[in-house]
């Protein structure tokens, strides 16, 4: 699903009304309605019934609306983290320039970047799908860090009796029976595990979309799969993540701009900003 849609439905459940809603979130009531529609095709459930002259939340709106608050706190709380020390700063130094954020896949910011909607997009992909920024495009790579197969602890335990170092597509053949989860909006978890799986001479049976790691983590503890997660990921009990090396598989994020629209005076200075962050990171 779309995180921001969240928003409309979480409202709702506090409010009670969608004029409240679009009164607080400064839109119209025939946006409310539509965004919450939206959400309900994406999540497959009916999220509204009717109420008299007006709409309440059905038993999966309310679960939905309950999860809410935890979902945006977690996209509020990447955003803190990695771009708010940014923003802060610019906003003491340069109250001039002023901030927009949107929060989009990486194709859908790339499209926009495009069609000159956006002055920036910061991007992922990983080494082994690389994805295409197209012509006309400036890339600053910041970082990158290894992922590999989140499994259950009890199989990874079986699988390091066999001695050695295993490289990535054996790791991957060894789970060839399971169901595999990739994510809900992004092909690019698929496309790895796909590459990787044929050079072991097995299809892997995608049977899960996640776009939230504790998902991940929660189909992964409950014995329905197993999926790629980043190693560095906090550790939680029963559930290992094993390393994919020969080939080797990293996540990267890139800061990526319209060819020659980095020496304007104010992006410039915002990427300037993320270069120190990305030195001192």
């Amino acid at each position: 699903m779309d995180t921001r849609r969240l928003q409309y439905l979480y409202e709702l459940a506090r409010m009670g009304s969608m004029r409240a809603v679009a009164d607080v979130l400064g839109t119209t009531t025939s946006t409310v309605s539509q965004q919450i529609a939206q959400l309900s095709k994406e999540t497959g459930a009916r999220l509204l019934e009717p109420d008299g002259r007006g709409v309440r939340l059905t038993p999966a709106g309310r679960r939905l609306a309950e999860h809410a608050q935890s979902i945006l706190g977690a996209v509020d709380a990447a955003i803190r983290t990695t771009l708010m020390p940014i923003f802060e700063e610019l906003a003491l130094e340069h109250p001039a320039v002023r901030i927009v954020v949107l929060e989009h896949e990486p194709a859908e910011a790339l499209a926009r970047l495009a069609v000159d909607e956006i002055d920036l997009a910061l991007t992922y992909d990983y080494n082994l799908a690389p994805d295409d920024a197209g012509p006309g495009v400036d890339t600053l790579q910041l970082w990158s860090t290894p992922w590999g197969l989140g499994v259950p602890t009890a199989d990874a335990v079986r699988l390091a009796t066999g001695g050695g170092a295993p490289d990535a597509p054996a790791v991957l053949a060894a789970f060839r029976d399971r169901d595999w989860i990739g994510n809900s909006r992004n092909v690019a978890d698929e496309s790895v595990l796909r590459l990787l799986s044929s050079m072991a001479g097995f299809t892997p049976a995608m049977r899960h979309q996640a776009d939230s790691l504790d998902l991940v983590e929660d189909l992964i503890l409950a014995g329905l799969g197993v999926g790629l997660l980043p190693e560095n990921r906090p550790g939680r009990d029963g559930i290992t993540i094993l390393p994919l090396q020969n080939p080797d598989l990293r996540l990267r994020a890139f800061a990526r701009t319209r060819t020659g629209r980095g020496a304007w005076p104010a992006l410039a200075l915002v990427l300037e900003k993320i270069r120190q962050g990305r030195q001192h990171g």
